[in-house]
């Protein structure tokens, strides 16, 4: 009877201790960064701390997740030729924008060998705390594998773009294999940080080399021409040259007017044609404070050797002031922007083979049908 009674509550008192504390009642060792049980030389280690378990372990992933980060962006130095043209204005926000996708996708991986091995409950202060750790051997196969993967698909690209004899196949196959290249940098980085070495595996080409040969290769192979007609069409056709020259294609001198034939017969020919045509005209929408001013567009990329569209793409708006000539320029500004910007990137994203244009675009509502001409008023 009396060992009965003393196992019930030694059972009893273990209970207790376990429901309180997730860990036991003393404050463990890898709250202050080092556990024995987790030895550095096999884990990388995240601690989270928190109001609840949840957050507490939240806040563990991200710790550990949060080296490999800053890791990435240390050595992102290597990649900004493929990141970012220019280092001002909406540049330097897709540069941004493009490294976080980049080190959203390493976290991703990193968090798949992540696992949350203890927890502790502070009961003076309530807060929990949650260890995060990842065990090196584990991760580093894991990385590895992925490595490889990209490895193979580079020397691919990279063989089928130096031997294409079609120029845009060309370009994509060295883009995609850029494009790689970076990601692979990245899981090569967090290779570097798992490994008590510091050592990655070298990469079978460099960013910038590739870049450079990419660049290189548009340049003097690959012309880009620009042909806008209508209303507003030389600031328009300057937008859009310029935005496309920030994506990195080489944009011909303008023209001032003429068909593909002519584009083609020019004295520096061209490969890929950008051609359209802009309306601008007012529009009476019975506001007794402001005049609207409605503008649409409507543009195809032509493959000129093969004399045939292969994308087409139309945009519009309206925009309103306290005066029709204020109306007007303020449409200007908004084309420019849009033109610099959104066409520009959608238009080199079809060069780069990274999406594809429709083969005919969708006009905005409110804009005429037929050939861009005003009719209704409204």
């Amino acid at each position: 009877m009396t060992r009965q009674i003393i196992i019930a509550l030694g059972v009893f008192g273990w209970l207790i201790t376990g429901c309180t504390s997730f860990g036991g009642p003393s404050k463990p060792a890898w709250i202050d960064g080092t556990s024995p049980e987790y030895p550095s030389s096999q884990y990388l280690v995240g601690v989270g701390q928190a109001d609840n378990r949840h957050a507490a372990e939240d806040q563990a992933y991200a710790a550990l997740a949060r080296i490999f980060k800053s890791e990435i962006s240390a050595q992102s130095k290597d990649w900004e030729s493929y990141l970012v043209v220019e280092q001002s204005g909406r540049a330097r926000d897709e540069r941004r924008l493009t490294l976080d996708n980049l080190t959203q996708v390493s976290t991703d991986k990193v968090l798949e060998n992540v696992r949350i091995a203890d927890r502790w409950l502070d009961p003076k202060k309530g807060l929990s705390y949650a260890l995060a750790v990842m065990q090196r051997s584990q991760a580093e196969t894991a990385f590895k594998e992925k490595i490889a993967d990209l490895d193979h698909s580079i020397q691919d690209d990279v063989a089928e773009s130096r031997h294409a004899s079609d120029k845009l196949v060309k370009v994509r196959g060295m883009r995609r294999a850029i494009r790689n290249l970076v990601l692979r940098e990245t899981y090569n980085t967090d290779l570097r940080v798992i490994r008590m070495s510091g050592q990655g595996i070298a990469p079978p080409y460099r960013v910038n080399e590739l870049t450079q040969e990419l660049d290189q290769f548009l340049d003097a192979h690959l012309a880009v021409g620009v042909l806008v007609s209508g209303d507003q069409a030389e600031p328009v056709q300057r937008a859009l040259s310029e935005g496309l020259i920030k994506e990195g294609l080489h944009v011909m001198g303008r023209a001032s007017s003429g068909s593909i034939l002519d584009a083609s017969a020019a004295d520096h020919p061209v490969d890929v044609l950008v051609r359209g045509l802009v309306r601008v005209w007012p529009i009476d929408v019975r506001d007794p404070q402001f005049v609207y001013v409605r503008w649409c567009s409507d543009f195809e990329v032509l493959d000129v050797d093969g004399q045939r569209v292969v994308g087409a793409i139309s945009k519009g708006g309206k925009e309103g002031h306290l005066s029709e000539r204020e109306a007007n320029a303020k449409v200007v500004r908004v084309m420019q922007q849009e033109f610099s910007s959104d066409v520009a990137r959608a238009i080199a994203a079809h060069v780069y083979g990274e999406s594809e244009l429709p083969a005919q675009a969708i006009r905005p509502a409110g804009c005429p049908s037929e050939g861009l001409k005003p009719g209704a008023t409204h």
